[in-house]
Formats: C-alpha cells, structure tokens, sequence
C-alpha cells in the first residue's frame, strides 16, 4: 500500500561544487543561486500572492514543489559550502518541515573528498529510511509526486528496488541513456549510448535502501552504476513525465531557469478551474453498478464534443488551464489509483493545453473493497473543499479575481464560491441545486463549456 507523503524521506543530493558555472558559484552553493522574487508563507490558509520583492534560491522553488505535494521528512547530503546552506534552510522549521543533513567526507585538510553520488549517499546510510525518493539540489522537476511514489510501492510487488522517472528526450537535453519501449525499462546505460535510446533519466528516483548494502563507506561510485544494474537485472522501473526539467549546471540553462521563474510564478494571469467529468469528459455507463460513472480505465475515456476546442478557446484567450476533480474511484474499489493516473495522463495528452491536474483520490466512507485504505478518510481536497484550488496557488501565480471555477455539480459551484472565484455551472440549472447553494444562483450558467468559453471571452 502507498504510504502517506508526509512518512516518505526525501534525500536531496547537494554536494556538488558547480565548475561549470565558474566564478558564479564562488561564494555561493549552486542551491542558494539567486532566481526571482520571494514567495508566499507555506500555511494552509488564504490563498497565497506571489508577487512579493526580494529574490529566494534556486532550490527553494523545488523544495516548494516538494512539499506541496505533501513531503515533511528532508535528508540534505550536502559538500561545497554546506554551512552556506545549514545557514539557510537550518532544520526546516520555517518551511514546516524537518531537516536533517549528511555532509561529504572530508580530509585532514578539511577539504570535501568527492564519492560521487552513489558514494554520498551510502556515507549517509544511517540516517536513510527504508526506501527514499531521491532529487538533486540543482534541477526544477515539475511532476506528480504522489505517482511517483504509488508506482515505485506497486513495483516493489513485484521485485523492483528503484524507480526511475523518464522523459522523451530524442536528444534535446542531454544524451540519451534509456531504451524504453511497451511501457517497459530494458536498459539504463549512461556510458554507451545505443541509437534506440530516446529517453533520458529525468532526475527523480526512488531507492530502496538495500541497493547501497553492498558498498563499503567511504568507497567510490555513482548511483548510475547501481540503476544500470538494476536495469539488466529487470528490477528498474521506469515512470515517463512529460514536463521538461530545468538544471542549472551551466550559465545558460541557469539564466533560461530565471526567465521561466519570473513567468510562472512572478506574472500572474487570469485561471480556468475546470472540473473533468461532464464537462470535459462523457460519464459513462458502469455495467457493475448499472449506474453512470466517471470513466475506471484509459479506454473509457471520451471528450465531449467541442470541450477541446474550448480549451484551446480559452488559452488562446490567456487563460492557464487547471482540471480540478474529486475522483474517489479507487477509494471504493473501483479501480486502482494507477488507473485514475493513467486517465489523467491521457486526458494531457488528448488535450495538450491543459496546464496541470489536481485530483482529489479520496473519499470520507471508502469500501470495504479497496485495497488503498490510506485513500480512504477525511481530507481537504475533496471538493467543495478548495485544498485542489489552494495547491495551484501554491505552484503558479494566478490573479483570483479574473479566474473562474466551471463545473456540473453544486459541489463546483460551492468550491468556486469558498475560493472567492466566479462560479460556472454547466448543464441544467434545477430547483434542488438552487436550494443547495441557498438560493445563490452561479455567475453564468451555461449549456456546456463551449458556451461557456464564449461568453468568458467576450466578456
């Protein structure tokens, strides 16, 4: 079963020294490199602003990621300037984390001796858990955490000691390293590149601990040593992610990340909060139930007719897009929680505007017939709550009151309220969803999304 976020270790490589960025990183670790301006309290009350004035470091706007997705347990392998970095996150406690650290070996000299990564971290391996999900310091990984760790859990099942996550790469970023092919991982090799290699190690892993168990402290190795063997042995599992990443090795990627920061967390823009069932997608007929329901596997999943091009309307139109949907299908036994990832991610693919997804997997009863009993329980994000709404102001920055929430139930309506954003309601207006909102009727009520999209466009 995947466990609580909150209960996974997050190990963080940030030893290296950054030759590559020269005399920027003199005096300055290459996690403390100054991007943009500084961003928003991490409580959980109003909705944050982003535009504030001073500048905040480069990893801060990954640890936020990070923590979004709901991490608390931080290791910090650090070694270039570490005090610099001890100086600056300390033990956590002002990100409402906990911060412990591992620093490199050093030598009589007190200077740091280099292991590479696989070395660091078997140095750390008192202080490492179990299994630990494992990023580096000088990359901005924008992905879906909670996948991450679900497919990592459901692969150990099956005898895998790693995951791995995947980008489609055909060169664009760096070598490609990975033969991945029929949703399978055949072989990870950084040192001789195949030409039906067309992925690239995105930069976010999950280890179980006893790969490092046959290393010696002290001993010199790369964690890629380790994952090129697992590969061969069939116990690495690939997961591919479609956003690119950002590392900041070298000035130019370093100076675009700066670029990136400033419009996505510094510009605000105006925000579609769409909710997915019955208004992007068909519900369908469930042959179990004998009831309607929200689509249970990738095959089952059709867009109404015109929902795409009025997605495509409203970006045009300036509008980020965000699908925000309680899906408690795996919570009742349903369906798996892999199920409802794998839809959400076609759902991406079908319809490319979409900015990013926000799901609810939760449900306050569950079933006695689901096998993921952490889903099953009291939540925040499950809407008409607005924790959903509240994680995307936490990762862009969006002016509320151009925004709208547009959904098909008065769930939507009352979520679109409680977040102080216009409420859309799609299909037929009845008398008992007037009375469920007392009698507090929407800000446009609308045949469908395409209707809707015309009239917020015009407006």
């Amino acid at each position: 079963m995947m466990p609580r976020m909150e209960d996974v270790q997050v190990a963080v490589m940030m030893g290296g020294v950054g030759s590559r960025l020269g005399d920027i990183v003199a005096s300055c670790p290459k996690p403390l490199l100054p991007v943009g301006k500084s961003l928003p309290p991490l409580d959980q009350g109003d909705i944050p602003d982003l535009c504030k004035q001073d500048s905040v470091p480069f990893f801060e706007y990954e640890l936020r990621l990070l923590i979004t997705a709901g991490f608390r347990k931080f290791l910090f392998c650090t070694g270039y300037l570490s005090s610099e970095i001890e100086d600056y996150f300390g033990d956590g406690e002002k990100f409402g984390v906990d911060i412990t650290y591992q620093k490199d070996a050093a030598d009589s000299d007190g200077n740091a001796i280099l292991l590479g990564t696989g070395g660091a971290l078997r140095n750390a391996y008192d202080k490492l858990e179990e299994d630990l999900l494992l990023v580096y310091a000088d990359s901005f990984m924008d992905i879906d955490y909670r996948e991450v760790v679900y497919r990592y859990h459901e692969a150990k099942k099956d005898g895998a000691l790693s995951l791995m996550t995947l980008l489609r790469n055909d060169g664009r970023f760096d070598s490609s390293n990975v033969v991945f092919c029929d949703g399978q991982l055949k072989l990870y090799d950084k040192e001789n590149p195949l030409p039906e290699m067309d992925h690239i190690d995105y930069g976010v892993n999950m280890f179980s601990r006893s790969v490092l168990d046959d290393y010696n402290i002290g001993e010199k190795f790369d964690l890629s040593v380790i994952q090129h063997r697992l590969s061969v042995e069939g116990r690495l599992e690939g997961l591919v992610v479609t956003r690119r990443f950002y590392e900041i090795g070298r000035p130019e990627p370093y100076r675009e990340f700066i670029s990136y920061a400033e419009e996505r967390f510094e510009r605000k823009k105006k925000a579609a909060f769409l909710d997915r069932d019955g208004v992007i997608n068909e519900i369908v007929y469930n042959d179990d139930t004998e009831l309607l329901d929200s689509p249970l596997a990738v095959g089952e999943l059709k867009l109404i007719n015109g929902a795409a091009d009025a997605i495509a309307r409203l970006k045009d139109a300036g509008y980020l897009i965000f699908i925000v949907t309680n899906q408690p299908a795996a919570a009742k036994g349903k369906t798996s929680l892999g199920a409802l990832f794998d839809i959400n991610k076609r759902l991406k693919e079908l319809i490319p505007e979409i900015d990013d997804v926000f799901m609810c997997p939760h449900h306050p009863k569950g079933s006695s017939r689901s096998t993921e009993k952490n889903l099953i329980g009291p939540c925040d994000c499950r809407k008409p709550g607005t924790g959903l709404i509240k994680e995307a102001f936490s990762k862009y920055a969006i002016d509320p009151d151009s925004s709208f929430m547009a959904g098909d139930s008065f769930t939507d309506a009352l979520c679109a309220r409680a977040a102080h954003l216009k409420s859309v309601f799609i299909g037929d207006y009845k008398c008992d969803i007037c009375a469920r909102l007392d009698h507090d009727k929407p800000d446009i009520i609308a045949k469908d999304l395409a209707d809707a999209a015309d009239r917020l466009i015009r407006e």
